[in-house]
């Protein structure tokens, strides 16, 4: 707390210190000087056609892709539904004494 009062009057002399810079007016060397622009003539005649290039040449054909790793495991299915009721048995035959 002592040294912020020495900080920081030493902190605005250098900001303001690095503003007061004279600025500078160029003024033209002559502003009534006329440039005179030269204007263009008319189109020549049409170049020749170029010729057609050379066909391109096939590239090669890349090498064979590794084989994939094997697919994950399938999860265990769901259990099945309970059946149906079969039909009543045939009636015995009688027995013997």
């Amino acid at each position: 707390m002592r040294y912020l009062f020495v900080v920081v009057a030493t902190l605005s002399v250098l900001a303001l210190s690095a503003c007061d810079r004279p600025t500078e007016v160029v003024t033209p060397a002559n502003p009534n000087t006329v440039v005179v622009t030269p204007v263009p003539g008319p189109a020549g005649a049409q170049g020749a056609q170029g010729v057609q290039g050379a066909p391109a040449q096939k590239g090669e054909t890349g090498a064979t892709g590794m084989t994939g790793a094997e697919g994950a495991k399938g999860e265990q299915g769901n259990k099945g539904n309970k059946g149906n009721q079969g039909d009543q048995g045939n009636q015995g035959n009688p027995g013997g004494n």
